[in-house]
C-alpha cells in the first residue's frame, strides 16, 4: 500500500545539495515524489511509498541527508488522494 506524505523542512536546506543528496535516498527506498526549494528558504517535500520505507526516508531527511545541511524543524502532513509518481524528481 502507497501512502504519502507532505514534509516542509527548515534549516539549512538550500545551496547544500539537500534537494540531489534527498533524491538520493528516495531512490535508494524506492520513495516516489518531488523535492523544491520554496521562496522562504525551505524545502517542500511529496514523498509517496510504503509505510516502512517512508519512516526510514523520514529520518534521513530530518537527520539532513547532506553533511553541509542542518534541519532545525519538519512539518509532516499526511496527504491523501495523491496523483502516483513513477520517479522522485527534484523541481526547481
Amino acid at each position: 500500500m502507497q501512502n504519502a506524505i507532505q514534509l516542509e523542512v527548515y534549516g539549512r536546506v538550500q545551496g547544500v545539495g539537500f534537494r540531489w543528496m534527498t533524491k538520493l535516498v528516495a531512490d535508494k527506498l524506492h520513495i516516489t515524489g518531488t523535492v523544491a526549494n520554496r521562496d522562504d528558504g525551505s524545502v517542500k517535500i511529496i514523498a509517496m511509498g510504503p509505510a516502512d520505507a517512508l519512516e526510514k526516508f523520514i529520518g534521513a531527511v530530518k537527520a539532513s541527508p547532506t553533511p553541509s545541511g542542518r534541519v532545525d524543524r519538519v512539518i509532516q502532513t499526511p496527504l491523501e488522494n495523491v496523483s502516483a509518481c513513477h520517479e522522485f524528481s527534484v523541481v526547481s
